[in-house]
């Protein structure tokens, strides 16, 4: 009797759920990254003599690794809205400590004292700062043993010349599946090869959730359980709209996501026709939308979307990267190029938001014991007045080109404002004696609310400043002392928090009776689901990337105004988080 040939079982469908971070459906296959591979480095003893060439080595593999770190750098600068600012502050972490940083003045002596390897003395360099960072209280300091861990990898592979994870072996259709993502590794991917990203780990508003936005990339992180399931090779579903994750899809459910994706395609073709209609909502309303920027070459792209004015100009692009400061004449050069680009349309340019967690190398300062919490935003430019005296003068003398506002960073107490105030009116008197042009009457002086303190105190704040700008990535953060980084706690960064909708409410109210602009600049704007929210609570202007402005203006148009602000009141006062993001996705019906 014949024996039957064996058949093996077709793999059984598996639906995993996490938290949608990139809007679209990507189908491929599972291309699995080991972002937590243990590198293998074998110790080697060596002899006094070549201690020395040894050393050597450590400062080359530092070059190179700086280098690939500088092309990251300069990709990063391209990306639009918070993607390419929250990228370069990384990066820049990264390029510091690869420069005669602690750790590679600890492998150099290790080497020297041990008479060992230089890959080996960098893995046991980083070993002992990790126990030094893993005993530390702070969680913040804790958790930025993530970065020197990257480097140390980036280091390691210098020293054997190594590619680094690049993804140029990516087979065709590839889903890129990890337990977790750096940002820096997410920037190297190309949509055009790598379909979509799913990990383990993360949160919605971590660095690299940001940066796959940026990237168009369907993404889903927090996806429990996915590594058991998804091999190397095997088909992959990923909504990046619902963060639902699919390993071996049945026919059936192919069918249904290519259908997904078709529309969804589809309806981001429809979008761009939305780019000269204006943004009225159903009832007659009419809500401002301008975009965030990072440099002047975000300019072009913000136009292409229909922004009709830029919201938020980040200044610290200028900054960045360099072992010298810029000159007023060069940040004249640089905003007043902005400014003519938008041709008559409005440009707020914010004033230096560096902390002491980000600064670029020119300012030779050490984090403080919580960066987050130190010497930073305003704090940071009144401790070195010449410099924002003369930022702020090259932003009055680029008013001369078209219409600018100013906006001051992490403002917590009144006097900050009048501070600054004064200095902006002794620089108009200076400039005015000088014969320099500059805007009459002078630029609007505004702040960011984005401390929970200033949100409470936004009514005697509007009494100083001429418009609001609410910061709801930072605003979120500390007022539920959550690290959106950290994907320990990622999970709790919530905008719809009721601490949180309530301190944008009481912001909105006080700059309304205080007859001031009042806008919104964080991711908040830029998605579509709380647009209802922010424009029920009064807020009709919302500075967002170039790239949500389409998607906002759609919901706005879809929105009747006068039906919502009521209801959105009850939001405010509900305690239970799944009912208000109930209560959210039912104002959301354009009824």
């Amino acid at each position: 009797m014949k024996s039957k040939t064996p058949t093996s079982t077709p793999a059984r469908e598996k639906v995993l759920e996490g938290l949608p971070v990139g809007a679209g459906v990507a189908i491929g296959v599972v291309y699995r990254h080991d972002s937590r591979a243990v590198v293998q480095v074998r110790e080697r003893r060596i002899s006094a003599t070549k201690v020395r060439s040894e050393q050597h080595r450590v400062l080359e593999a530092a070059a190179e690794a700086a280098g690939r770190i500088e092309a990251l750098q300069n990709k990063a600068k391209r990306m639009p809205g918070a993607a390419g600012e929250e990228l370069g502050y990384i990066l820049e972490a990264y390029h510091q400590m690869l420069g005669g940083s602690r750790l590679v003045r600890g492998v150099q002596k290790r080497i020297a004292e041990e008479k060992i390897n230089a890959e080996a003395a960098v893995m046991k360099e980083i070993g002992l700062m990790a126990e030094a960072f893993a005993s530390m209280e702070d969680q913040y300091l804790a958790a930025r043993m993530a970065d020197i861990r990257e480097v140390g990898r980036r280091l390691v592979e210098s020293l054997g010349k190594a590619a680094g994870g690049d993804f140029s072996d990516l087979p065709p259709n590839a889903v890129i599946v990890a337990d977790e993502l750096s940002p820096a590794d997410t920037a190297l991917l190309d949509p055009r090869r790598a379909l979509g990203l799913v990990t383990m780990l993360g949160g919605v508003e971590s660095h690299t959730a940001i940066v796959a936005r940026s990237l168009g990339l369907p993404a889903v992180v927090a996806a429990r359980d996915l590594l058991d399931h998804a091999e190397n090779g095997v088909p992959i579903i990923v909504d990046g709209s619902t963060g639902v994750v699919i390993v071996h899809p049945t026919a059936k459910t192919l069918s249904r996501y290519k259908r997904h994706r078709t529309d969804f395609t589809r309806s981001q073709q429809s979008l761009k026709r939305l780019k000269s209609v204006p943004a009225v909502t159903r009832d007659g309303f009419r809500i401002g939308l301008q975009a965030n920027i990072e440099l002047p070459a975000d300019v072009d792209a913000a136009i292409a979307a229909g922004a009709e004015g830029v919201g938020l100009f980040r200044s610290e692009f200028m900054f960045m990267n360099r072992d010298d400061l810029p000159s007023e004449e060069e940040q004249f050069s640089e905003i007043s190029k902005v400014v003519k680009q938008m041709g008559g349309r409005p440009v707020t340019v914010r004033t230096l938001d560096l902390g002491a967690d980000k600064l670029g190398a020119a300012f030779k300062m050490t984090p403080g014991p919580n960066p987050a919490l130190g010497l930073r935003g305003i704090r940071f430019s009144l401790s070195r007045r010449k410099l924002l005296l003369m930022q702020l003068s090259a932003i009055l003398r680029a008013s001369a080109f078209g219409p600018v506002r100013i906006l001051v960073p992490m403002v917590c107490t009144v006097d900050e404002v009048r501070q600054v105030r004064r200095m902006v009116n002794r620089l108009v008197a200076q400039l005015r004696r000088r014969g320099t042009k500059i805007a009459d009457p002078i630029p609007p002086l505004g702040i960011m609310i984005e401390i929970p303190g200033a949100a409470l105190a936004a009514d005697a704040l509007a009494a100083e400043a001429d418009f609001f700008a609410i910061g709801t990535n930072d605003l979120t953060q500390y007022t539920l002392a959550i690290d959106r980084a950290d994907e320990q706690v990622a999970y709790l960064y919530n905008p719809l928090h009721p601490a949180v909708l309530r301190l944008i409410q009481f912001s909105a109210e006080a700059a309304l009776a205080a007859r001031i602009p009042v806008s919104v600049c964080g991711e908040m704007a830029g998605d579509d689901r709380m647009t209802p929210v922010l424009l029920g609570f009064g807020i009709t202007d919302l500075s967002m990337s170039a790239t949500s402005l389409p998607r906002v203006k759609k919901r706005i148009l879809e929105l009747n105004l006068s039906a919502i602000s009521g209801r959105v009141r009850r939001i405010t006062s509900e305690p239970d988080a799944a009912r208000t993001r109930a209560l959210v996705d039912e104002l959301g019906n354009g009824d």
